[in-house]
Order: structure tokens, then C-alpha cells, then sequence
């Protein structure tokens, strides 16, 4: 099996080099390709306004000045010679990626964009203990070649990716995991922290408060928060259909102008 590997936090971040760990477990034929700097938050964004850069640091190791769209596109389409991977592994992530916020996260786009090219693909996030711990990404090296192992042997539709977000505790015994639907959270915790630099100027930091919400039975977010791994089958199409049904009783044949009707 060929992997192709990926995330939005850089070639040289600590979840990176867990994933390369935990897909050495599974095949001795994995490449890299991760952006040369931090791209969260970064979704499903291209780079069109500059050219793309990669830097071969090894064999089996690339960096792009650009986009985890843009490292799955390139890395499949130019960087790996011979066949396309088999399978494409986005994370680890530095820090959940659960609810609404899928929408927005790089780690869940480089699965999206593998997927996009026919390829099996996973996300996968950690969870971060409140305190610093020597090994903050044990839970996912520990638990995740198994799941993505029992994942791969299922299978699962074309145009759907698995989303996984393993919990911040301890490795050891017996970990609980749970295929869920994605949540919607029922507080506001994205915010900007204004502040002033020297020169006097005001300046803005995006941030997240850690404000726990009251996610209902069944979906990532309670699943996480109550220390189970979290499996999320997740597709592309963004309609709502019941919607789609309302709105066609009233709408639909000829564009009605400003005042008819209604």
C-alpha cells in the first residue's frame, strides 16, 4: 500500500513525524509531502497568485511553499513518481478538528483533496492536555494504525472521507472509540484579541476560547469531550435538502421580478 501523508501544521511539526510513525506500521512505502510553513485554518485554499516551490529533503520527503491542498494535488499529480498512493493520511493535527470548524481546517482539506483524486483518505487530530506532556500525541500513535487498519478493511463510499480526533488522555488501557456525526457547537468560542503594537497602531490575533458546549448524544463533539475516539464519515456535499424540498413549493419555472408575488 502507498501513503501519502500530509498536514496544515509544516514539514517540521511534532504531529508530522507521529504520522510518518504510525504509517510506517502499516507500510514500508510512504511519501511526504507538508507545507514549508503553518497553513491552519488555511481549508480548502489553492496558491494561484504564486509559483509553487518544493524542496526534496529526502528521497521520500517534500516541502511546498504552499497549501495541504496544494502538497496532495502536486504530490500525486507531479512529485510521486510511478503509482498514485493508495491511501492519503492528513494530521496529525495539533489540536481537534471537530463540528463546523472541518469546514475551515487544512488537516480535514488535505483528506478532501485526496479524496477529490479517487484516493482513500483519513484526517486525523489530537487532542492537547491543558498542561504540556512529554508525548502529546501517544493516544493517535497508539490507536490509530488499528483503526485506520479496521477503516481500510470496511471501506467506505467514493466522495467520503474519515475524520478522527483522538482525545487528550493517557495511552494506556483501554481506549473506547465511537463512529459519530458531526456536531454543531451551541457557543461562540472563535474571538480576535485587539492589541497595539509600538508605533501605536492596533493590530488583531483570531483566536479560540476553550468555552465547552452541550453537543447532543451521538455527535463528535460529545464523543471527544467524554474521552472517546471520534470516527466522522465526511462528504463534500453542503446542501440541505429539506430546504431544497421548501423552497421548491415557491420558487422555481420563471424568476419572478421585485413585487410579484409573495
Amino acid at each position: 500500500m502507498r501513503i501519502l501523508i500530509t498536514n496544515d501544521d509544516g514539514i517540521h511539526a511534532e504531529g508530522l513525524s507521529a504520522l510518518e510513525r504510525i504509517a510506517a506500521r502499516l507500510s514500508d512505502d510512504v511519501f511526504v509531502v507538508a507545507p514549508e510553513t503553518e497553513q491552519s485554518g488555511a481549508s480548502r485554499s489553492l496558491t494561484l497568485t504564486v509559483p509553487l516551490r518544493a524542496r526534496r529533503i529526502s528521497e521520500r520527503r517534500f516541502g511546498l511553499t504552499g497549501t495541504p491542498t496544494d502538497c496532495v494535488s502536486l504530490g500525486v499529480q507531479h512529485l510521486i513518481e510511478g503509482k498514485k498512493p493508495d491511501l492519503v493520511l492528513s494530521g496529525v493535527n495539533r489540536g481537534q478538528n471537530l463540528a463546523e470548524d472541518v469546514t475551515m481546517s487544512g488537516t480535514v482539506a488535505g483528506a478532501i483533496e485526496g479524496m477529490a483524486l479517487g484516493i482513500r483518505s483519513i484526517a486525523l487530530s489530537q487532542g492537547m492536555p491543558p498542561d504540556p506532556v512529554d508525548h502529546p500525541y501517544a493516544v493517535s500513535e497508539t490507536f490509530a494504525p488499528g483503526i485506520i487498519e479496521h477503516l481500510l478493511k470496511a471501506g467506505w463510499p467514493d466522495g467520503v472521507i474519515m475524520n478522527v480526533n483522538f482525545p487528550a488522555r493517557p495511552p494506556e488501557g483501554e481506549q473506547q472509540v465511537e463512529v459519530t456525526r458531526q456536531g454543531l457547537r451551541d457557543v461562540r468560542t472563535r474571538y480576535a484579541e485587539k492589541r497595539t503594537d509600538l508605533r501605536g497602531r492596533d493590530y488583531y490575533w483570531l483566536g479560540y476560547k476553550n468555552i465547552p458546549s452541550k453537543p447532543a448524544e451521538g455527535t463528535d463533539l460529545r464523543a471527544f469531550y467524554e474521552g472517546r475516539i471520534s470516527v466522522t464519515p465526511l462528504h463534500i456535499d453542503l446542501t440541505h435538502m429539506s430546504t431544497v424540498h421548501d423552497l421548491k413549493r415557491v420558487l422555481g419555472g420563471t424568476a419572478p421580478k421585485l413585487g410579484e408575488g409573495g
